[in-house]
């Protein structure tokens, strides 16, 4: 049963606000809530803490820049993937399915291959996503017959395979010593080495990608509707869609440049969060940012703490969300559109 779309926030929020907790709590340096209270009223007052110096680093140089990180590429992929169902008309699509992730990697792989700064990688990520997109949809729209929610999808496969063996190309190319070991870590999806100056590069392209599908989310409720509804709604549908796929992507890549290939974040939140407050996408974005980052906290805080090495993000998304996808499958009842 759906929740109204109040209780439905009031428990994204309740689920962030213990994902937090157990993000900075787990760990080799076990850290309780008292101690992360009055570490934040120490950092609001500028009064000292009182706590021992190791505590104070662990939670301002290595937890606290893994877990905003986590909180923004987890919130960007759930935001993208969203947008990208609404304005497909199917629930099916990710930003893996459509090629954003794959492009994105693409790029980020490149960059990494002609030792480029990380602003450059970002930029190259970027531009690789929103290449792919395009041509996921160019091609998918030139291909009149069949169902066209298949075709778009059964397209976006297709050149995410392209796209994949263009990442083994430039993998087979690199440095087996130094850069391959790292590109190959990299793309399984990881937070690891997040630092404080790895934030400003992530922060900035999703907030504004973010900001732009948030001022847009009216507009999308109307592009979910048929070609023709919207544009009899006076939507200039062409400008509009390339201004929210391009915001869409710019989080993607962002989040793509940061930590690496993480899928079905993108496929699985937004499920969740229609689920909790509905199609409405004046609720459902902001709700599907606020779950989509606890989710990823939860996904990494495991990551770092269930074994005696870390296991890579991109696995467990997978283990998790490979029996939703075929629940959703299940429960589709004959039709996606």
């Amino acid at each position: 049963m759906r929740s109204s779309p109040f209780r439905g926030n009031a428990i994204a929020l309740a689920l962030l606000a213990l994902a937090i907790l157990l993000a900075f709590g787990l760990g080799r340096f076990p850290i309780g809530p008292g101690d992360l209270a009055r570490l934040l009223w120490s950092g609001l007052s500028g009064q000292p803490s009182g706590l021992p110096p190791q505590i104070e680093t662990v939670i301002w140089n290595i937890r606290g820049p893994r877990v905003l990180a986590a909180l923004l590429c987890g919130a960007a992929l759930a935001v993208a993937g969203t947008t990208f169902q609404g304005l497909f008309r199917n629930p099916l699509v990710s930003p893996d399915i459509l090629g954003a992730s794959s492009g994105a990697a693409l790029g980020a792989v490149l960059g990494i291959y002609l030792s480029l700064g990380l602003f450059a990688i970002q930029l190259a990520a970027f531009i690789g996503g929103l290449i792919a997109v395009g041509a996921v949809y160019a091609v998918g729209s030139t291909i009149r017959r069949g169902d066209p929610v298949l075709v778009l999808v059964l397209t976006g496969v297709v050149v995410g395979s392209l796209l994949g063996a263009g990442i083994g190309l430039v993998k087979y190319w690199a440095d087996p010593y130094n850069q391959l070991p790292a590109m190959t870590f990299w793309l399984l999806g990881s937070l690891a080495g997040t630092s404080k100056a790895d934030l400003l590069p992530l922060l900035g392209p999703v907030l504004l990608g973010s900001a732009a599908l948030v001022a847009l989310r009216w507009r999308m409720n109307a592009m979910s509707l048929p070609e023709e509804e919207a544009r009899a709604l006076g939507l200039r549908t062409g400008p509009l869609r390339f201004a929210i796929v391009v915001a869409a992507t710019l989080v993607t890549a962002a989040s793509v440049a940061a930590a690496g290939i993480i899928g079905w974040v993108g496929l699985v939140v937004p499920h969740l969060a229609r689920f909790l407050v509905g199609p409405d996408f004046g609720k459902l974005v902001p709700t599907a940012a606020i779950l989509g980052g606890g989710y990823l906290l939860v996904i990494d805080t495991l990551a770092r703490t269930a074994g005696p090495v870390e296991t890579p993000l991109g696995i467990l998304t997978a283990v998790i969300g490979t029996p939703f996808f075929i629940w959703l499958l299940a429960s589709s009842r004959g039709g996606w559109s």
